[in-house]
């Protein structure tokens, strides 16, 4: 199983401007907290299962003062630098909508700063499962 617990998370090829996530694990329960970009605050929570996938609620609360919920199935996906890609396959209750977005794990730098990829890798930078 994957160990989410201290991870974050940010949308990949994103700029600075964007919500990043944080996720914490108690065995199979996951839940996270995230802000940034137009979302004021958010949170989920779900379950993870063996193989990492989760599954999980979130609600959040944007700029402009409006309120979404949904809920999101994440695919993990191991990348050859060590950080994992998630591959999100979310549906948003109101107003209705639904589509795939990709999130990349954020490690911190040598100075303690958090910093995402140098480049956005290819599938030959995958390891692990292939969709």
């Amino acid at each position: 199983m994957v160990n989410y617990d201290g991870r974050t998370f940010r949308p990949h090829g994103a700029g600075a401007h964007v919500p990043q996530a944080r996720y914490y694990q108690d065995g199979n329960l996951i839940w996270g907290e995230f802000a940034g970009g137009h979302v004021r605050r958010g949170s989920l929570t779900g379950t993870c299962s063996p193989d990492g996938t989760l599954d999980f609620a979130y609600c959040m609360v944007c700029d402009g003062g409006e309120i979404v919920s949904g809920r999101c199935r994440s695919t993990p996906r191991l990348l050859a630098d060590g950080r994992i890609r998630l591959t999100e396959e979310w549906e948003r209750f109101a107003p209705p909508d639904r589509g795939v977005s990709y999130l990349e794990e954020v490690v911190p730098n040598s100075s303690g700063a958090r910093v995402g990829p140098a480049r956005i890798p290819d599938n030959d930078d995958v390891v692990g499962r292939q969709r």
